[in-house]
């Protein structure tokens, strides 16, 4: 009885690891941590043609790490719950801390971006308390939408080159993503840094800093398919 019982049990915890054992299904959850999304817009941010998305996306749902919606003619995905954040989260850290591999791989990549250094989150607090820094969300705006750092300006990286001009030249900027693996930001900060603008950004996305109960907002708007 108690041999049946545990074996069930771990059969379902097993149930999370396939879910989560490929590479293309961790890159849609990261991407529905930020915002509900519809399967074409997926499948353009992760690369990869919608018909293959959509079969990651019913795996994903079928081991109920994620949720869809359909209206009219597009199916927009969500992640089930914020437990689901959490534990992609716990995943990252578990793994940077257990792959040294993680390590090399982004630290080779930023030490080739001179002055792309990133900033620690209580540093970028206290210097958006004090009024020093202007904080971008370089997201695309719906992720903005669905929650962004308090206080933090929306400009897109493809709106950035028309909208930079809008940007104060005498404070510092600091810009955020998605998180320690989004590239936005980096480059971001390359174009501003060009620009004469004092860049920099900070490794976190809106997730951990939820996580970690700094203040998030939402925008009273609808989420656009």
């Amino acid at each position: 009885m108690h041999r049946e019982f545990k074996s069930a049990i771990y059969e379902q915890l097993a149930r999370i690891g396939k879910a989560v054992s490929s590479p293309r299904r961790l890159e849609l959850l990261d991407l529905l941590r930020q915002a509900p999304r519809p399967v074409e817009e997926l499948a353009r941010e992760s690369c990869q043609s919608v018909a293959n998305t959509s079969h990651h996306l019913l795996e994903l749902r079928s081991h109920g790490l994620v949720e869809s919606e359909k209206n009219g003619q597009y199916v927009t995905y969500r992640i089930a719950n914020e437990e689901v954040s959490g534990f992609f989260s716990s995943l990252r850290v578990l793994a940077e801390s257990q792959l040294a591999e993680i390590g090399r791989i982004t630290e080779k990549f930023f030490t080739d971006r001179d002055g792309i250094e990133p900033v620690n989150r209580e540093a970028l607090l206290d210097r958006v308390k004090n009024g020093s820094v202007i904080v971008l969300d370089v997201r695309p705006r719906e992720e903005y939408d669905a929650g962004h750092l308090t206080g933090a300006i929306s400009i897109p990286v493809p709106e950035l080159k028309r909208r930079m001009k809008t940007l104060p030249r005498n404070r510092e900027i600091v810009a955020y993503c998605r998180g320690p693996y989004c590239l936005m930001a980096t480059e971001a900060v390359e174009f501003l840094q060009k620009k004469g603008y004092r860049a920099t950004r900070v490794e976190f996305g809106v997730s951990e800093w939820r996580e970690h109960g700094f203040p998030v907002e939402m925008t009273n708007r609808e989420v656009r398919p």
